[in-house]
């Protein structure tokens, strides 16, 4: 039975409903959905951390402690897609979804590549 936490950076109040948020650590919370064998068993929202302590690595560590194995997103820098791999934590693109379901459903669709090297950026406030 495959399972997932995948964690969906979020605008608030977070939820399936929720606009995506541009870049995972600047978001304003994490949409958390649980999926086991392809389905969706609970949706829940987590928090964010400021990036003061433990710089990119915080949040990337915050989500791994919390039980994340997924992260969708739309942007993020190197490091912290370094941090991610080495957490065995799998980041995929989210595409073009614009809301939380929409990214969802395409990643149990099969329809996310998995984030790489290439599609980083240079970190900051985006």
């Amino acid at each position: 039975m495959e399972t997932y936490r995948i964690a969906i950076p979020s605008t608030l109040p977070g939820g399936m409903e929720s606009a995506l948020g541009a870049h995972f650590g600047h978001c304003d919370c994490y949409t958390v959905v649980d999926v086991a064998e392809g389905r969706i068993t609970q949706v829940g929202t987590l928090p964010n951390v400021p990036h003061v302590q433990g710089g990119c690595m915080a949040p990337v560590n915050h989500l791994a402690g919390n039980g994340v194995n997924v992260l969708l997103a739309g942007g993020m820098g190197m490091r912290p897609l370094m941090g991610f791999q080495q957490v065995g934590i799998k980041v995929y693109h989210g595409g073009d979804a614009a809301v939380v379901k929409d990214a969802v459903d395409a990643f149990l669709a099969g329809g996310l590549v998995p984030f790489s090297l290439n599609q980083t950026c240079g970190g900051g406030q985006a």
